[in-house]
C-alpha cells in the first residue's frame, strides 16, 4: 500500500499567552503575577492526503487552518502529535524536503518589492540550485501558463494585486514542487483572475501529478478544484470526505430556480421565497417535497424554465460550522 504524502494524526498546537484584567491596578498586578493562559490552535485533528490529490481545506478565521499549513511546511513546531510530509518531519527542514514542496499565502510576499519578479526568480533558481536550463524551461512554461511576458520585467511594486499574485505562485513553483500548500491563493482578486488562477494550479496539478492542499474562504475555488474536503473548526475537524457527501449531510433542502414572465406571481404556497428578480423566482423547499413541489409548479403555472439544485455550497459550510460550534 503507498503511504499517503502528507500524514497527520493527533495534530495538536497550543500557543500559552498572557492574559491581563483592564484596570491600572490589574495591569500593576500583571507586571508580578502574570496570568499564562492555553490557546488550542490546533487540537488533535488526523487526516492524510493522498499523492495527486487535492483537498479543499475549509474553516472560519481562527479555525486553525494556517497553523496546520505552517506545521506541515516546516515553520512551527507541533505541540504534541504526528505530521509527515513525503516522509519528513517538517520542522526538521532538511533541504530534501524543502526542494519537494512549497507554500503559497496568499497575504504574504516573498518577491521584493523594488526590484523585476524575474530577479526575484533568479534568486530563488540560486536558493533551490535549479540548473540554467531547467530553469529558463520552467519559466518559459509558467509565462505561458500564466501570461507573464509583460510583467516579469517591471518592479514588483507597479503590479497590481492580480499580477503579483501570478508572479508569487510562479515563483513558489520554480523548483517544480511535488507537494504544494495553498492558503487563500486567490483572495482579494477579481472573478477572472480567480478563474485563471484556478484553471493554473489545476492544470499544474495534472502536469506533475502534484498533491495540493487548499484553504479559500471562496468556494468556487474548492468547488472547481477538489472532491475532497476537510472542515476543521476551532481547530477540531468536523468533516472529512467526499464535497457532495457533506453536502447531502448538512443539508435538508433543495433550491428551485423557476422562471415566469415576471415576479408577479404568489409562489408562497410552493416554498420559501427566497428572491426573484427578472422572472426568475428561487424558492427554498424541504428534500422530500422537491419532486412533489417541482410537479405542482409545471402543473399549475406557465413556467419557462425550472432548475432544481442543492443550496449554494457557502450555506452548506456554514451549517457545518453552527453544528460544530454547538
Amino acid at each position: 500500500m503507498t503511504p499517503p504524502v502528507v500524514h497527520i494524526r493527533d495534530l495538536r498546537k497550543v500557543y500559552v499567552v498572557s492574559q491581563q484584567q483592564a484596570g491600572a491596578r490589574a495591569a500593576l498586578q500583571g507586571l508580578i503575577h502574570r496570568r499564562k493562559v492555553e490557546v488550542p490552535a490546533v487540537d488533535g485533528i488526523s487526516f492524510d492526503v493522498a499523492a495527486g490529490e487535492i483537498v479543499g481545506f475549509l474553516g472560519p478565521n481562527g479555525a486553525g487552518k494556517t497553523t496546520t499549513l505552517k506545521i506541515l511546511s516546516g515553520l512551527l513546531h507541533p505541540t504534541s502529535g504526528e505530521a509527515t510530509v513525503l516522509g519528513y518531519a517538517p520542522w526538521k527542514r532538511e533541504r530534501s524536503f524543502l526542494r519537494q514542496m512549497t507554500l503559497v499565502m496568499g497575504q504574504r510576499n516573498q518577491l521584493i518589492w523594488d526590484i523585476p519578479a524575474i530577479n526575484s526568480f533568479e534568486l530563488n533558481r540560486v536558493i533551490y540550485r535549479i540548473p540554467v536550463e531547467d530553469y529558463r524551461r520552467t519559466v518559459a512554461e509558467l509565462t505561458d501558463l500564466l501570461d507573464l511576458g509583460p510583467l516579469l520585467h517591471k518592479p514588483v511594486r507597479n503590479l497590481s494585486l492580480g499580477e503579483r499574485m501570478k508572479c508569487e505562485i510562479a515563483a513558489a513553483l520554480l523548483h517544480r514542487p511535488k507537494v504544494v500548500f495553498l492558503d487563500e491563493p486567490t483572495i482579494g482578486l477579481d472573478v477572472t483572475m480567480q478563474r485563471r488562477i484556478r484553471s493554473f494550479i489545476a492544470d499544474y496539478k495534472r502536469r506533475f501529478e502534484a498533491t495540493i492542499l487548499l484553504t479559500s474562504h471562496y468556494m468556487t475555488d474548492v468547488e472547481t478544484l477538489s472532491r475532497r474536503v476537510v472542515v476543521i473548526h476551532h481547530g477540531r475537524l468536523l468533516f472529512d470526505g467526499d464535497l457532495s457527501i457533506l453536502v447531502r449531510k448538512f443539508t435538508s433542502h433543495k433550491t428551485i430556480v423557476v422562471q415566469l414572465g415576471d415576479c408577479q406571481a404568489d409562489l408562497s404556497s410552493y416554498g420559501d421565497v427566497v428572491s426573484c428578480e427578472d422572472g426568475r423566482t428561487t424558492l427554498r423547499v424541504p428534500k422530500a417535497e422537491t419532486a412533489h413541489v417541482t410537479e405542482r409548479l409545471l402543473a399549475d403555472l406557465p413556467v419557462i424554465d425550472l432548475l432544481v439544485e442543492d443550496p449554494p455550497i457557502e450555506e452548506v459550510i456554514e451549517r457545518v460550522f453552527a453544528q460544530g460550534a454547538q
